[in-house]
């Protein structure tokens, strides 16, 4: 990872982006209501003509204050141009409004977030979640995942979906590869990769771990796909060290799960995955690292989402640089047999055996 080596910015340039740092969040809510009020959407149908603020308020039914205070922030941000006296959308804006992966991350800001990240400096001088005040009396999130509004569980589950369905076409393969009749599906959330399984071989069989709330939801949907036959659940606190995994199968899988814990409790989770398995059995571990990422953005947005795990979800997790994470593989008894980077939109795959 070469983003961050050097200090590229003149005084003066280091300057003005000071300026737009001290007056981001309000061009965050700039973004956020341009996209609610559906000006921006407005702006499209205009295409390169572009429209007036009076033609927008007539569309929107926005006051014409209000479409014209919210464009020239808008001017500035860099999601519309200006010419006399039309504004007209740029391809940021188009990607504010229409982008999938830009909305799932604005939505997950500004619905999960935002008001929690007003708390960061506390949970970083408590080592705990502060921020979730904001969203429930839980000490992390987890177990109130199942308790947020539909709006909130909409923006979270969007939010990490987006990025993991995009790779199961190949982790299928990768997995499946290697004949496999059974396999832990380790933080099994709303049991999409298990679905993903099943779906993919007919003889699988998958036990799912997790938390009673997320598991009562996975198995629902085993239920509606006709997969209940072949899909066990095993509630489990992983927290509790004392807690053992289902033992003797041919995969343990864990999908975007271990980021969701300190480095301590890694090593005690993965080390009763070493207890549980044969010595043939495979573990995939399924993660984003921000040092294994090809453009900066994403780099970026990772680094940012390590601030919800902080200040939200649980006070103590991260997307951990992969040097950071991978002795934690060996620490817990596992051999590392291989790592793909880059599938999907940014995953690494780790392939690892017992040691």
């Amino acid at each position: 990872m070469n983003f961050y080596s050097d200090d590229k910015l003149t005084a003066l340039e280091a300057k003005e982006q000071a300026q737009r740092l001290a007056f981001a969040p309000v061009s965050f809510q700039t973004a956020q209501a341009l996209r609610k009020l559906g000006i921006l959407s407005a702006l499209t149908n205009y295409q390169e003509r572009g429209a007036s603020a009076a033609e927008l308020a007539l569309d929107t039914g926005v006051s014409e204050y209000g479409v014209a205070v919210l464009l020239d922030m808008a001017l500035s941000i860099g999601l519309v141009t200006w010419q006399a006296p039309n504004y007209q959308l740029t391809k940021l804006g188009h990607f504010v409004d229409h982008d999938a992966m830009t909305i799932a991350s604005i939505d997950f800001v500004a619905d999960i977030c935002y008001q929690g990240m007003d708390k960061l400096t506390e949970s970083i001088q408590q080592a705990k979640p502060v921020g979730l005040q904001y969203l429930g009396d839980w000490e992390t999130l987890y177990p109130g995942l199942s308790q947020l509004t539909e709006q909130q569980k909409n923006s979270w589950f969007n939010f990490d979906h987006y990025y993991s369905d995009r790779s199961f076409g190949t982790l299928l393969e990768k997995v499946f590869a290697t004949p496999t009749t059974s396999l832990c599906d380790i933080g099994a959330n709303t049991g999409k990769w298990t679905l993903q399984c099943c779906q993919h071989d007919s003889q699988v069989q998958v036990t799912m771990v997790d938390l009673p709330p997320q598991l009562q939801v996975a198995l629902e949907n085993m239920v509606t796909h006709g997969f209940q036959q072949r899909v066990q659940a095993q509630a489990c606190d992983l927290l509790n060290p004392q807690n053992a995994l289902p033992e003797g199968k041919d995969v343990y899988w864990m999908s975007q799960f271990l980021d969701c814990f300190s480095k301590e409790q890694i090593v005690s989770i993965l080390t009763r995955v070493t207890q549980a398995m044969r010595p043939d059995s495979r573990v995939y571990i399924l993660e984003l690292f921000p040092d294994c990422q090809p453009y900066e953005s994403a780099s970026h947005a990772l680094n940012a989402t390590s601030l919800y795990f902080t200040a939200i979800a649980n006070g103590n997790s991260r997307f951990y640089m992969s040097h950071e994470f991978l002795p934690l593989i060996e620490q817990a008894g596992l051999t590392i047999v291989s790592q793909t980077d880059n599938i999907g939109l940014g995953h690494t795959l780790i392939e690892c055996h017992k040691a």
